[in-house]
């Protein structure tokens, strides 16, 4: 039978850890403690298809809702992420609210100038007569 080399933790990473608020024992694996629900680590980013599509979509809504919301925007944790795979989605959410704020100015700025215009041929039509 052939021997496979399978990692198995190491007793540093079983340890229990301590609450620093009400110095319970935790694992260091645990997000928050079971006792008092303080947070002790940050929980990983979501990188399944429903938050990805989540966050590209706000990211081109965002320049459209005048960046009221930009600090519920979640697409600075990805970017700054150490993790590869969620540091792309922030960079790729970075690049649409970038389209997305370009898209939107220009768009803002030829309704302007067509409103003008029109407003101008109307003026003109009315002094005509």
């Amino acid at each position: 039978m052939p021997q496979t080399n399978i990692p198995l933790p190491s007793m540093s990473s079983l340890q229990p850890a301590v609450c620093p608020l009400c110095h319970q024992s935790v694992l260091p694996t645990y997000y928050f403690c079971p006792n008092c629900g303080t947070s002790l680590q940050q929980a990983p980013l979501s990188v399944t298809p429903m938050a990805q599509i989540g966050i590209y979509t706000f990211s081109i809504v965002l320049p459209m809702i005048g960046f009221i919301l930009v600090t519920r925007w979640p697409g600075m944790k990805y970017y700054r992420s150490e993790d590869p795979k969620v540091r792309q989605i922030g960079q790729v959410a970075w690049i649409l609210l970038i389209l997305s704020t370009i898209f939107t100015c220009w768009y803002v700025y030829n309704w302007t100038q067509n409103m003008i215009q029109s407003s101008i041929e109307s003026i003109n039509a009315d002094m005509s007569f």
